[in-house]
């Protein structure tokens, strides 16, 4: 059954995972970040997106789901424990997600957003870019990246037997940096998928990917004290630049 009450509008919901535990970081999610929590930055740009139906945070922790309820998303349910550990895997999280939305409110859903609580320098207009992206094409999935600061044909290198040797070791030589192909980062910031492909997937990454691009200044990750640093201080800048 569909609720969304408009035709052919497509209904797209938010999911933003934020277990209450962290290894980097103790409390990570809830971390304070310009005067607000890590989390509730998410929350606001996913409202100033403005194109969801539903932004729903799974979360195992009651505080996280107390400051997301007061933040103005939806905290249906708490995820189960097995999905909440450090070793579970982001994805099956955000398909339960999915499925208990789907349920709890009786419709069915088109398109699936996941934004990460740890990128708080990501903006509205990254999301709405990235959606418009997927569904100009025959995707079955987006995640957004950033260009990588190191290419792995030229500086990346491994131990092989206390001997030291590229990662890649590609068929032919490149003479120049500007032949190499481009290299990207998993920004981790957003992820798009259809509501099928989503049902189905093993991995971010499939047969049918494409990527959005962001810039490195709003790429970054908070996993350690240093991240969450270097994020402040770009934020800092970029609001005293406005």
């Amino acid at each position: 059954m569909r609720t969304t009450g408009e035709p052919g509008r497509i209904k797209q919901i938010c999911t933003i995972c934020a277990r209450g535990g962290s290894k980097g970081i103790p409390g990570k999610n809830l971390q304070p970040f310009a005067g607000r929590p890590l989390l509730v930055h998410t929350i606001e740009c996913a409202q100033a997106y403005a194109g969801f139906d539903t932004i729903v945070v799974s979360t195992d922790d009651e505080e996280v789901a107390q400051i997301a309820r007061k933040a103005g998303a939806s905290v249906p349910f708490l995820r189960p424990p097995e999905l909440a550990t450090d070793e579970a895997p982001k994805l099956p999280a955000i398909q339960h997600a999915v499925v208990a939305v789907e349920e709890h409110q009786q419709t069915c859903v088109d398109l699936v957003v996941d934004l990460q609580p740890t990128s708080p320098l990501r903006l509205a207009e990254d999301v709405a870019g990235a959606v418009a992206t997927l569904l100009a094409s025959d995707a079955e999935n987006l995640v957004s990246v950033c260009r990588a600061r190191r290419s792995p044909y030229y500086d990346m290198i491994v131990l092989d037997g206390g001997r030291a040797r590229f990662v890649l070791d590609p068929e032919r030589p490149f003479a120049r940096r500007q032949d190499v192909p481009p290299i990207y980062d998993l920004n981790g910031a957003i992820y798009v998928w259809r509501r099928e492909a989503l049902r189905t997937a093993r991995s971010v990454i499939g047969e049918a990917t494409i990527i959005y691009e962001m810039p490195p200044e709003r790429s970054i990750d908070i996993d350690t004290p240093l991240d969450l640093a270097v994020a402040e201080f770009i934020k800092r800048r970029t609001e005293a630049s406005c």
